[in-house]
């Protein structure tokens, strides 16, 4: 229970260092922090295959394309600061995130699974997964792939706009 909490903590307090960052660099970097410390609770509760695919996919792959994202679409030096949220805007994001919480918290309370003293777990071992992915749902992963990639670049696309190349801040 003790490394729960530890893993618990670490993911809260990268997440919290993210949010409060200025520079928007050093939050992605947080970010995969979060990532791989969600990785540590997929190793806490067994399920090692997950673990491994949260840090190759996330941890590896979308990390770098939220840097890449970020590092593409930066404005310039001359971009106006963030400015800090009124009070407004504050209470509306804690009644949101409170929404959220009872939210999920009736809905784990209310679920119909009963917990048992000795919960036996479906165990699907990772060859039989790899070949049901590789195999009938082939179809499905690439297409999945292809969505999350024109997405991607239709981000960039939009976030970059019109530069007049004639503009000094506007070159890289």
């Amino acid at each position: 229970m003790l490394t729960l909490l530890l893993i618990a903590f670490l993911i809260l307090a990268a997440a919290a260092a993210a949010m409060l960052s200025r520079n928007l660099i050093h939050s992605a970097l947080l970010l995969v922090f979060c990532w791989a410390g969600i990785a540590g609770f997929y190793l806490w509760a067994g399920a090692e295959f997950v673990a491994f695919a949260q840090v190759l996919i996330y941890v590896g792959a979308v990390s770098m394309v939220v840097l890449f994202a970020v590092l593409l679409t930066r404005q310039g030096a001359t971009a106006a600061p963030v400015e800090l949220g009124s009070a407004y805007r504050l209470g509306l994001g804690v009644l949101v995130a409170g929404g959220v919480a009872g939210l999920l918290i009736s809905s784990v309370l209310g679920s119909p699974l009963a917990i048992t003293s000795n919960p036996a777990p479906a165990a699907v071992p990772v060859k039989q997964l790899g070949l049901l992915l590789m195999g009938p749902y082939a179809p499905a992963l690439l297409i999945t792939g292809v969505i999350l990639t024109v997405a991607l670049l239709g981000a960039i696309v939009i976030a970059s706009g019109d530069r007049d190349p004639a503009k000094p801040e506007d070159r890289p």
